[in-house]
């Protein structure tokens, strides 16, 4: 019996802790053990009074009279009726019923949350019998076995709230039950998903799903599931958490979340949430070449790709040139392979994410070409000229993009830059070989560099006055020709004198005149060179005789008719 008293009071100290949790106050409890309500007196009572104040100080009230003298804090109950306590700090306890009733209908005197499972049971006295029983729950009738007593009803929803009674035949009697008030406590409060409206596309998403568990179990286990538009998104968990670390378009829709008992026999759902996931705007589009700068040698690679600082997708691109509506290519990337002159332009892309575009600033594509075929003018690839004469020489390319930048050598020495070297009166040192080198590069800073290097010219420098064989091969022919010319004349004059001698021979001649000593046949010969009309022409043409003078017996001039002026 001692241990019996011990664990009614252990059921009592736990059943009004779970009452006084609900109250959410500390206020005094009546406890009943055995732990049904109503109490039936046939079933020794026994009654606990909790609540705070100096233990043994509490006082006792039968159908709201003062019943115990005594400050126990427990009774054992021998007669029907409504009995109460009092605390001195947590005040006076609600009523307890006590019944000595033909028929009562029990239900066990604790807390009943959704998801618990309860008996009902309809009793009488030792004494008698009853059959035929009924419940009822609101006058509803809920059935049940006639041949027995309990009625156990499915797990507890709110809806089985309500004040029940049995029917049943006391020995042969019809009889029926007082009314008993069942109270089903929430398990946990019906929850509520917290997130927000709008998201931008690529943020994280984090959803929550507050339910409030029930004081009278705070540490029921619970699930929580999370929905979007309809479909399982996440969970089973015991978190009430959802993170989606980066969302998309996709993720927009109406969420929703479930929490359930352990056993799932509770379950609810909470209203729908709708989340617009946002795209971000396009912004900052921009163009990267490789090579850097936009500009590239003829025949080579270059690879454009666009960059898009700001904006979520898909994203589509496209590639123009100039003010052409007609896309060159699609992708991120634009490949130009074997590059040439008509690749020149300005490029731009076009970014799409379905809602808006956006355009690069045109990037300006410079297709470079290198130098090639360097030529120094005058040629051909040998000059001869005089100590003091000027010499000019001009270097230039057949192709190669400007900038183009020249370097002349002597004798494989650099001397002087520039298209144009300027020797000036030259001196036999200015003789050797010549050679200028054509360069252009590509790119501000110079990472490719193209040369040219032209063939070499030979200058030759010769003093003044000194003939080469060349020239005084010329003269010769020139002498020769003059030989013979002045030959002619003489065998003219020569028939002429044969002629005269004859006429003599008739006619007696005139005493004749003294010889003249050296006659002179003729003087002051003078060979010059003459250029080619081709600036290229650079050796001496043939020596010709720009003036002669034939004088007569005596040093007499001859006439007009025998002067002879550039004879050629």
């Amino acid at each position: 019996m001692a241990g019996d008293t011990g664990m009614a009071r252990k059921v009592a100290l736990l059943l009004w802790a779970q009452t006084l949790g609900l109250s959410g106050t500390q206020t005094t409890q009546l406890l009943v053990q055995p732990p049904w309500t109503p109490a039936v007196l046939w079933d020794q009572v026994t009654l606990t009074c909790q609540g705070l104040g100096t233990t043994g100080a509490t006082t006792w009230y039968k159908d709201g009279q003062q019943w115990e003298q005594n400050r126990r804090d427990y009774v054992t109950v021998t007669e029907s009726g409504t009995y109460t306590c009092d605390r001195p700090a947590s005040g006076r306890s609600p009523p307890v019923t006590i019944l000595d009733d033909r028929l009562v209908l029990q239900v066990p005197a604790r807390p009943l949350l959704e998801g618990d499972t309860v008996t009902l049971r309809c009793r009488v006295r030792q004494v008698l019998s009853v059959s035929t029983v009924r419940f009822y729950q609101d006058e509803k009738d809920l059935g049940g076995s006639l041949r027995g007593t309990e009625l156990s009803l499915p797990p507890l929803q709110l809806h089985h709230s309500g004040r029940y009674h049995c029917r049943g035949s006391v020995n042969l009697w019809q009889s029926q039950s007082a009314p008993v008030t069942v109270t089903v406590h929430e398990l946990f409060s019906v929850p509520v998903l917290e997130g927000p409206p709008e998201v931008t596309e690529g943020s994280p998403l984090n959803l929550s799903c507050r339910s409030t568990p029930s004081p009278l179990r705070p540490g029921a286990p619970l699930l929580h599931l999370f929905y979007r538009d309809g479909q399982l998104v996440g969970g089973p968990q015991w978190s009430r958490e959802l993170l989606v670390p980066a969302v998309g378009v996709s993720h927009s829709g109406n969420y929703s979340c479930q929490v359930r008992s352990e056993g799932g026999t509770v379950q609810k759902s909470s209203a729908r949430l709708g989340i617009t996931v946002r795209r971000v705007p396009l912004s900052g589009v921009s163009l990267l070449t490789q090579p850097p700068g936009g500009q590239v040698a003829l025949g080579d690679r270059l690879v454009l790709s666009c960059a898009v600082a700001a904006g979520t997708g898909p994203l589509s691109f496209t590639w123009h040139r100039g003010g052409s509506g007609a896309p060159l290519s699609s992708g991120p990337h634009l490949e130009l392979w074997n590059i040439g002159d008509s690749d020149s332009g300005h490029y731009h892309c076009r970014v799409s994410d379905g809602n808006s575009v956006a355009e690069s600033v045109p990037l300006n594509v410079t297709v470079l070409v290198p130098v090639a075929n360097a030529t120094i003018t005058p040629g051909p690839l040998s000059h001869q000229v005089h100590t003091g004469d000027p010499v000019t020489l001009r270097c230039s390319v057949q192709v190669g993009s400007a900038p183009v930048t020249f370097t002349w050598l002597h004798n494989g020495q650099e001397v002087a830059r520039g298209p144009v070297l300027e020797l000036g009166n030259v001196t036999v040192g200015h003789s050797g070989t010549y050679q200028c080198v054509a360069t252009n590069q590509l790119g501000q800073d110079g990472h490719r560099v193209f040369q040219a290097l032209s063939p070499e010219l030979a200058l030759e420098v010769t003093p003044q006055g000194h003939w080469n064989t060349a020239v005084a091969t010329g003269v010769g022919g020139s002498f020769l020709f003059l030989v013979l010319l002045v030959g002619g004349v003489f065998g003219w004059r020569w028939w002429n004198h044969m002629a005269a001698r004859k006429q003599q021979e008739r006619v007696p001649p005139d005493p004749p005149a003294p010889p003249e000593e050296g006659e002179v046949l003729y003087t002051h010969v003078v060979s010059t060179k003459q250029m080619g009309v081709s600036p290229r022409a650079t050796t001496l043409q043939d020596p010709r005789v720009t003036y002669a003078e034939l004088r007569g017996p005596h040093g007499r001039l001859q006439e007009l008719s025998d002067i002879h002026r550039n004879m050629l």
